[in-house]
């Protein structure tokens, strides 16, 4: 239950109102969370590409994994730069940035003759995915009302995953109309440059989070900012609640890793944070985005079906970020997490037994196994990866968010590269019955910490969440 503080905070707010104003927080959320389908995109595109550029370049199994997995750690310090940057320099100048990155990263993998340039483009391109994934849902979620926080911030885990469903439709026509050409590959990454181009000139347009500016002493331009996307009296009440809570940390306007640590409850934040993004990675979701082809073919599926196959799980998994989005602001984030990981460890229970009983060669095989393949996606979709990030980007205070969700999202990146790195090893050594179980028994330790450690965070404002955290008045149930 909201702490008592929370109560008298959302007392004092004015209500929501329909205007003008909420039609620009939807144009700003929309213009930001091309950084999210920047991230779908360029995380799902090798999915498809990986097979043709593998031909073409040459790699080997040890290569291809390097291509793949560059991007993933390089994502790690990316998210790790991404939130120190926005602290200091601000969200909406670091997501510029940003764009320009996935841009040239774009170009340079478009262009690369070998392995070396590939590298260094996916390399730019992990950056540029890591510090989205850290500063988006931060300057979503420091931009909406407390009320539709949840739906707002949400909206960027939709736009990655209609990403992701892009880069596979897009994978599906061109790998099966202009695959006989050499490069089709090159065609595949190319087209990211687009929404690379719309999310630097539109963020050029766009508001500072007003939140970020009264933390700097710019007090006006928030109020100015705040009455573009909430009506006035509204503002008026949100921008002296937002001062009041900086007058009264002043004394730590920004903190590091060594002043986060000197706090135990700020520390147990951090850990809980770093826990929640490692549990999302450690389900396998981004093992099935990058390698899903490759695991229909080991299913039944030869190369052209499981690439057409493989457009299943992008489309559940935009139906179920939709339907996460609709729970968001109704639906407990403890009770999202405890239903998600429950769904996921008995999908994976059973893609483990359905290759175990189906032999090799059963017509049924493939089939079941996609059915199955879709059901975790969409679990997955519906109650941990929106929420996941909607989590992460307000549980904590304003003075170490930037920190606290690099560092998080750090975490969830390593996690992912090492998944992204080894999983075709681990496929090959034992196969889809042993690497699912182990998904499995993961996922029966996720959904344990989340019951015993995580606590509960929606209904509050950002201002009640950041007293309730330092204070350690969170951690009472």
């Amino acid at each position: 239950m909201p702490t008592g503080t929370a109560q008298a905070g959302r007392a004092a707010l004015p209500p929501l109102t329909d205007g003008p104003h909420r039609r620009r927080l939807g144009l700003v959320a929309l213009i930001a969370t091309f950084g999210g389908l920047l991230f779908g995109y360029d995380t799902g595109v090798i999915n498809g590409a990986l097979r043709p550029m593998a031909a073409e370049l040459g790699l080997t199994p040890l290569t291809e994994g390097v291509v793949t997995s560059s991007l993933v750690f390089a994502a790690a310090f990316g998210a790790m730069v991404g939130g120190r940057l926005s602290d200091g320099w601000g969200r909406r100048k670091t997501i510029i940035l940003l764009a320009s990155l996935f841009f040239v990263g774009t170009a340079a993998v478009v262009a690369a003759p070998g392995l070396a340039l590939l590298v260094c483009g996916r390399v730019l391109l992990g950056l540029a995915v890591g510090g989205a994934s850290t500063v988006v849902p931060v300057f979503l979620a420091e931009l909406a009302p407390y009320e539709i926080r949840g739906s707002i911030a949400g909206r960027n885990e939709l736009m990655i995953v209609v990403g992701q469903l892009a880069a596979f439709i897009v994978n599906a026509i061109i790998g099966n109309t202009l695959g006989h050409l050499d490069g089709v590959w090159r065609i595949m990454f190319a087209i990211s440059a687009l929404p690379a181009i719309a999310l630097f000139f539109g963020m050029l347009r766009m508001p500072e989070s007003p939140r970020w500016l009264v933390q700097r002493g710019r007090t006006a331009e928030a109020r100015r900012v705040l009455a573009t996307i909430r009506s006035e009296e509204r503002a008026d009440a949100e921008l002296a609640e937002l001062a009041t809570n900086t007058d009264s940390e002043q004394h730590q306007r920004v903190l590091g890793w060594r002043a986060v640590l000197t706090n135990k409850n700020l520390v147990r934040i951090l850990l809980i944070g770093i826990g929640v993004g490692i549990a999302q990675q450690l389900t396998g979701i981004n093992s099935i985005m990058y390698f899903g082809q490759t695991v229909l073919i080991e299913s039944g599926f030869d190369e052209s079906a499981a690439l057409i196959a493989n457009v299943a799980p992008g489309v559940i998994a935009v139906i179920g970020a939709l339907i996460a989005l609709s729970m968001m602001d109704r639906v407990d984030r403890r009770k999202t997490f405890i239903i998600g990981f429950t769904l996921t460890t008995l999908s994976h229970l059973l893609i483990g037994l359905a290759s175990t009983l189906l032999p090799v060669g059963s017509p049924a095989r493939p089939w079941v196994i996609l059915l199955l393949v879709v059901v975790f996606v969409g679990s997955m979709q519906t109650f941990l990866n929106v929420a996941v990030w909607v989590y992460l980007s307000e549980i904590f205070p304003l003075h170490m968010r930037g920190f606290g969700m690099g560092v998080s999202v750090f975490m969830l990146w390593v996690t992912n590269g090492f998944l992204s790195l080894y999983f075709l090893s681990l496929v090959d050594a034992v196969g889809i019955t042993g690497t699912f179980f182990l998904f499995a028994a993961v996922g029966a330790l996720a959904l344990f910490f989340v019951w015993r450690f995580v606590p509960e965070t929606r209904g509050r404002t950002l201002e009640a969440l950041e007293e309730d955290v330092t204070t350690g008045a969170i951690y009472t149930r």
